[in-house]
Order: C-alpha cells, then sequence, then structure tokens
C-alpha cells in the first residue's frame, strides 16, 4: 500500500486500509446481487454495530397518533421495516427499542418482530439504553441509533452509527451520520437494516435464501 499517498488526502494508513476493506465488502456484497449503493464509509462505521436502537413515533410509525372513541392509540407500521428487523436478528444484531410513550398496540408490534429488549414510557433515553448495553454486555461503540427528535439525540451521539429517517428534526438530521431517503413509517428502518447487514457481510447470503 502507497502510505504517502494516502497521507497526501490526510488519510492514515491503517484507516485507509479499513475503507478499502470496506470498498471491498461492499464489491463482494454487490456482485452477489446486493442492489445497494452504500459509501465504504458508512460500512467502516457500521461494522461493528451488534445492537441498534430505534425510536417509534416517527421512526417505526409516521409519527402520526391515531385515537379512537375510546381514547385507544393506534400506530400504523411498515411491514418493510418489520422484516428487515427480523433479517437484523438472523444476522446477530439484536434490535432494542427506547419509546417515550406505551400501548397495547405497540407491545403487540415488538412481539411479532421477537423483539425482547425495549424501554417504554422513556423520556431519559442515555440511561435506558445503556441498561440494555450491560445486558448484552456491549458499549456505544458496537451501538447504532435511530431517532428522529432531541429525546433521541443523547444516544445518536453516543452510538458508533447515528441515523435519522427523512421527515426527523432537522437539528438531528444534522448530527446523523446517515440520513435514510424514506420518511419513518414507510421503509426507513429497513434502509438501516439494509445497510447494517451489508456491512456485517450477511445481505448477499440472506438475500439468496429467498432467490432458490
Amino acid at each position: 500500500m502507497n502510505s504517502a499517498l494516502f497521507t497526501k488526502v490526510g488519510m492514515r494508513p491503517p484507516e485507509a486500509l479499513e475503507l478499502a476493506r470496506s470498498a471491498e465488502l461492499l464489491r463482494s456484497e454487490t456482485a452477489a446481487g446486493a442492489a445497494l449503493k452504500v459509501a465504504p464509509e458508512l460500512l467502516l462505521h457500521a461494522q461493528p454495530v451488534r445492537v441498534a436502537f430505534f425510536d417509534v413515533d416517527g421512526v417505526l410509525t409516521d409519527g402520526g397518533l391515531y385515537m379512537s372513541e375510546d381514547g385507544e392509540i393506534l400506530k400504523r407500521f411498515n411491514t418493510l421495516d418489520g422484516h428487515g428487523i427480523k433479517l437484523l436478528q438472523k444476522a446477530g444484531i439484536t434490535p432494542a427499542i427506547i419509546t417515550g410513550r406505551d400501548s397495547p398496540a405497540l407491545r403487540a408490534r415488538l412481539i411479532a418482530l421477537g423483539i425482547t429488549h425495549a424501554h417504554f414510557g422513556t423520556e431519559d433515553k442515555r440511561p435506558a439504553a445503556e441498561i440494555t448495553l450491560r445486558a448484552l454486555g456491549l458499549d456505544w461503540a458496537a451501538a447504532a441509533a435511530m431517532g428522529d427528535d432531541w429525546p433521541d439525540l443523547p444516544v445518536m451521539r453516543r452510538a458508533a452509527f447515528s441515523c435519522a429517517p427523512a421527515n426527523a428534526h432537522g437539528e438531528v438530521k444534522s448530527q446523523a451520520r446517515y440520513v435514510t431517503q424514506a420518511s419513518g413509517g414507510h421503509g426507513a428502518v429497513r434502509e438501516l437494516c439494509d445497510l447494517l447487514l451489508v456491512a456485517t457481510g450477511r445481505y448477499a447470503s440472506l438475500l439468496q435464501e429467498y432467490n432458490r
């Protein structure tokens, strides 16, 4: 490897090596059938991720609250997001939920997705995330976080990989490493899941199971 070349562009040789490995991973995933375009720099930061924290309102949903005459809160979820979360679990990445709200509809959805790490009615989200990290024997260097509003920032700022949906507040998008093209409740979570699957090198092999 030409160290002088990377010194010239301000990149240390070890960093350049990791970036080259990420680029090679992306090429191998694409060659195997992954129709995704992911910047190698993003994969570099996403490769250590073993737990992904998700907000609910505005991330897993469109942020709208549907209320019945009896005051029951209903939420709209996206099936693409749900399958992406199931794929994360197959790839060894644990999905975790931290939300300021609670409802029977939400709990039912999380049960259907097999999500066992969840914190409900939690406005102070950093301590909740740290509880999950300790339970999993992980630290922030192995975490990804996706949120859309200010209460999500303490978790996003500490995670190794932070993500915001297209509909997120401007301050949140400005601090996220990656902003999805889709909005919350419309496939944004699936975009992050796909990116993490590529970073783990599992995207193409999981896809192949459906192409038989």
